[in-house]
């Protein structure tokens, strides 16, 4: 015989310990997809989650002089059915539909857009750049769709007894009018805040989740229900970590922001008269309206996009 032996070990290596075969570079979203699908789920969602908003923000707006209005989340649904039906959940739907629709579309868009120029080369974007996009994401929504054509005001409005405004359009018109443009950026800085940290955090986690599930496999789907969860759990980080800029925004955007002269102002007054548990009320049915929420728009936004990519070729 010729040669060396060759030892065969009978044992068999673990996947785990052998170097991982590429599994190749991860699919980068259009930004152009990123806008449409983003409008799209922003638009179904907010129809089919729009109640809670309206008892969270009636339940922000309770104050606790004169006496409080409201016994609870029950006592505020009970209160509106009895009072204007189950239409009277949706009052100011259409206010903050126009809203939601570009603002999902403009969240996705600059977060694809921002992302897709801090992957790595193999297309992975890390938890921390998906903050940052997160961030970016949410400033922009936040300066160029929340505060000029989501303003709270409107929906404020229209819960009230003698609505001032008679829709969304007559709400813009008639504040342009009587303020100028500044009139429809009231509470700016609050709002900065607050979209930005929001987004920030969801992105956060989500990012997290999924470079956790997909392991060294970019490529690998995710089933809508996985996302689901995802997003739920992005939308309960968001909830706890800036509940209070959200409740800020809230006052800064009502009918008596005049009352406040800055967003700092407004956070003294909070605790000034109501003490620091104020910036927690309404937090539970903000939970479940945003666990929905978040859930429902990254599930449609992941799924639309999956339908684009396979009839608007941008490769």
């Amino acid at each position: 015989m010729s040669g060396n032996p060759v030892f065969v070990s009978p044992f068999h290596r673990p996947h785990c310990l052998a170097a991982a075969a590429p599994a190749g570079k991860a699919k980068l979203t259009h930004p152009g997809k990123a806008i449409l699908a983003g409008g799209i789920a922003g638009g179904i969602e907010i129809c089919i989650t729009f109640p809670t908003e309206y008892v969270k923000t009636q339940l922000q707006l309770d104050e606790k002089a004169n006496p409080p209005r409201f016994k609870g989340i029950v006592d505020c649904v009970k209160q509106t059915v009895d009072g204007h039906g189950v239409r009277g959940l949706y009052r100011g739907l259409s206010s903050l539909l126009y809203g939601s629709i570009p603002k999902a579309a403009v969240r996705f868009g600059m977060f694809e857009f921002l992302s897709n120029h801090m992957r790595d080369e193999a297309g992975k974007l890390d938890s921390t750049r998906g903050l940052i996009c997160g961030l970016g994401a949410g400033v922009a929504e936040a300066v160029l769709v929340v505060c000029p054509m989501e303003t709270i005001k409107f929906i404020h409005d229209q819960c009230s007894s003698n609505p001032k405004y008679k829709g969304f359009f007559h709400g813009v018109r008639e504040i342009i009018r009587q303020q100028g443009l500044k009139g429809t950026y009231q509470g700016l800085t609050a709002t900065v805040l607050k979209q930005g940290s929001n987004q920030a955090i969801r992105f956060y986690v989500m990012t997290s989740l999924r470079n956790w599930y997909k392991g060294d496999n970019p490529q690998k789907d995710i089933n809508p229900i996985v996302t689901g969860m995802f997003g739920a759990i992005a939308g309960a980080a968001s909830v706890f970590g800036n509940t209070p800029l959200d409740v800020i925004k809230t006052r800064m955007q009502g009918l008596e922001a005049h009352k406040n002269k800055s967003t700092v102002d407004c956070a003294l007054q909070i605790i000034r008269n109501e003490g620091l548990l104020a910036f927690y009320k309404g937090t539970v049915p903000r939970l479940g309206r945003v666990c929905l929420d978040v859930a429902i728009v990254f599930v449609i936004y992941e799924e639309v996009v999956k339908v684009l990519n396979k009839v608007w070729k941008t490769e």
